[in-house]
């Protein structure tokens, strides 16, 4: 694997242009100044309830993602560079999932296999010539990237289902704020304050055409027992909307309802962090306690609005994700301003004989997966698990990708006695709506606190970073 790139530090003990001012703060600090504001932080997000659940752990509930108090800081340029790319990327996602439930010309052209499509467990023949207002399937998208050079930024992976963790880049900058004014004050960083905003912006923007007046909006959350309801509730509370379980709405002459004390209230849009299963028993799961009876007859009929779109999960594939580049180039005439990650499809013969022989080399992953579980990171795994993984190939080979193992990039990171290196990664959040594409600058950084590890999931022991984009 090749030596990752420094994102602060270049040779002959030099510093990056952003990170200029962040080193000169860094070397007037005493460790156990940043050691006691690092417990600091910790406390704050305990005291206010930021926790996250691991399921099947018996203490799922008292789980915080570990919160990194050096701030990842990106230049203005390297930013703009990525806004061109995100807004790329998304538009082309929109095309393909509408194309996909719709004509489906990317399917006749060869360019995409249709069993890709019809027999992945994320398609929803339910959507099939269904047409979403304003034909915006994914206003609400969370991008993957990792950078391997200067120059550089790779897309990993789509999240266009239920997008997470907005909530943490949120709360990452107020705490930052909070611990760090004197930081603040060194730099001119843009603010992510007004996501809130441009989020309900965006959602209100999508309404249903049939909606009179100022549409009404809610949060569909599968309770307090779901790993993410922190996030829900937060938001909630931020964009000013009414967090709703199933049991809050019904459906009456293909229109849904919120139960309030003043009696039903239309509701126009449905922001949803249920996953399609479980959204309506008449439809999908009819076990499913955590949906509205009859809730896609309304969608179906125009009647309301759900973002993201039923069946948008198709996008988040890893098989599919491969097929990105061509997808721009169908639709867009464009080559990718964010490139994909080289990728080997194990379904493809070829492809799967050269992962078998290098799967000491290669990251090789789970379609469907997420949260860094089902996933071999070749490098750093045992014989016994690499041929462990050798047989789960052979027997289910459509099952997975492989990538090579990036050198992903480092920032600075207080550790427990001093400040070192760790990989980070990048969650922007895009949000689409009638009047465009809007990208609030910075998002989630995560970063791998264990050291030499590359994998920065939460559930995987990953912590959070506070991102600047320098106004500049």
């Amino acid at each position: 694997m090749a030596t990752a790139f420094d994102e602060m530090n270049i040779g002959s003990g030099g510093v990056r242009l952003p990170y200029d001012q962040l080193f000169r703060w860094l070397n007037e600090q005493p460790q156990d100044a940043l050691d006691y504001r690092r417990r600091e932080a910790e406390l704050i997000f305990r005291r206010i309830g930021i926790t996250f659940a691991v399921y099947g752990e018996a203490e799922a509930q008292e789980r915080l993602i570990p919160f990194d108090v050096i701030p990842r800081i990106l230049a203005a340029a390297e930013w703009q560079k990525i806004e061109r790319g995100l807004t790329q990327r998304v538009k082309a996602l929109n095309m393909l999932i509408s194309d996909i439930y719709g004509a489906r010309e990317i399917l006749r052209a060869g360019v995409i296999p249709d069993d890709m499509v019809f027999r992945n467990p994320a398609f929803r023949p339910e959507m099939n010539g269904q047409k979403v207002p304003h034909g915006l399937y994914v206003p609400i998208a969370g991008i993957d990237l990792v950078r391997v050079d200067a120059d550089t930024f790779y897309v990993l992976e789509d999240n266009a289902r239920t997008p997470s963790g907005v909530s943490y880049m949120l709360e990452n900058r107020e705490i930052m704020l909070r611990l760090f004014p004197e930081l603040f004050a060194r730099h001119r960083v843009t603010p992510v304050e007004n996501y809130p905003d441009v989020l309900l912006e965006t959602l209100t923007s999508i309404a249903p055409h049939t909606t009179a007046g100022e549409p009404t909006v809610v949060l569909l959350t599968p309770g307090v027992y779901n790993s993410a309801y922190y996030e829900h509730s937060f938001l909630a509370d931020k964009l000013g909307i009414e967090l709703v379980e199933g049991r809050d709405l019904f459906v009456r002459n293909e229109v849904v309802y919120m139960r309030t004390t003043t009696g039903p209230r239309r509701v126009d849009v449905i922001y949803r962090r249920i996953d399609d299963d479980f959204l309506d028993p008449l439809a999908f799961r009819p076990d499913s306690a955590l949906g509205v009876p009859g809730l896609m007859s309304a969608y179906q009929a125009g009647n309301v609005t759900l973002a993201n779109a039923v069946g948008t999960g198709i996008a988040d594939d890893k098989a599919i994700y491969s097929y990105m580049p061509a997808v721009m180039q169908f639709y867009l005439g464009e080559e990718p301003l964010l490139k994909n990650v080289p990728t080997w499809r194990c379904r493809e013969d070829d492809h799967l004989v050269y992962v078998l022989d290098h799967l000491d080399e290669l990251v090789v992953k789970e379609v469907h997966g997420s949260g860094g579980y089902g996933m071999l990171v070749g490098p750093t795994a045992s014989k016994i698990a690499i041929e462990q993984f050798r047989a789960k190939l052979k027997a289910a080979p459509d099952n997975f990708i492989a990538q090579p193992t990036l050198a992903l990039s480092t920032c600075p990171t207080c550790i427990e006695g001093g400040i070192a290196p760790r990989h980070v990664d990048l969650r922007p959040y895009v949000l689409t709506g009638r009047r465009g594409t809007r990208i609030v600058p910075g998002g989630l950084t995560r970063v791998a606190l264990k050291e030499g590890s590359l994998v920065v999931n939460s559930s995987q022991g990953g912590g959070t970073k506070d991102t600047w984009v320098l106004d500049n």
